[in-house]
């Protein structure tokens, strides 16, 4: 069976040539020139390898990136842009690329790569984040539920894990409401600000001893909110 990739670029010419050449090493390649596009063609994957530009319509590729790995935590993504500061590379990396190409590139170092990284995720499948504990509670990333520190056993809705999971990974920073909003629901739809404080209540409810005095869950007035794994008492 051919290998599945999810081509992203807004640049049409750029899109169709690097398309042809994929198709012709063999590989089913679906396109997408945005990033809203870019969401709606991954939740109808599943597909081997992400190519992704960053300057996108929509939504921009860092933040495709970091709403796929909020889903998915072993799809390679290789970063394929004109943007080539040490702090755009960073970046990229930092937020769960796998790798990182500048244009204009070599069409042959461009292949070279994308077998690579396959070949590589085939044998050595990169472990995403599946349990994570903290003060006495415990999140299942990979089975939809959680134990808290009473001993309850939590079922957890998709969009729950996905916030859970942004603010864990994102331990210590302050995460905007609108921020948390774009990366979960999407830029062109999605529900208002409130929503998410509703789901921090929730979590307060499920995990905190005392939820009117949170250790963890912390509001952050007039910008969003902040995860504390182990909070200064």
């Amino acid at each position: 069976m051919s290998k599945r990739i999810l081509l992203v670029e807004d640049e049409e010419r750029l899109l169709e040539v690097v398309k042809l050449n994929l198709e012709l090493e063999g590989y089913d390649v679906v396109p997408a020139m945005n990033g809203k596009e870019a969401m709606d063609r991954f939740h109808e994957g599943p597909f081997d390898l992400i190519l992704l530009d960053v300057m996108l319509p929509h939504m921009d590729g860092f933040s495709v990136c970091r709403s796929i790995r909020l889903e998915n935590r072993k799809v390679p993504i290789l970063f394929l842009t004109a943007k080539n500061s040490a702090q755009d590379r960073v970046m990229g990396l930092k937020i769960g690329g796998d790798d990182y190409l500048v244009k204009p590139f070599d069409l042959e170092e461009l292949l070279l790569r994308i077998l690579r990284l396959i070949e590589r995720t085939g044998s050595e499948a990169k472990v995403g984040l599946s349990e994570y504990k903290f003060n006495g509670n415990t999140l299942f990333f990979d089975r939809n539920e959680a134990i808290s520190y009473s001993g309850d056993k939590i079922t957890l809705t998709k969009k729950e894990l996905q916030i859970l999971r942004l603010l864990v990974e994102r331990d210590g920073e302050t995460i905007s409401r609108e921020e948390m909003l774009d990366l979960i629901w999407g830029v062109d739809v999605y529900p208002s600000t409130r929503t998410i404080d509703n789901f921090i209540v929730g979590f307060r409810k499920h995990f905190e001893k005392d939820p009117k005095k949170p250790l963890h869950f912390h509001s952050i007035r007039g910008v969003g909110y902040r995860f504390l794994s182990n909070p200064v008492v």
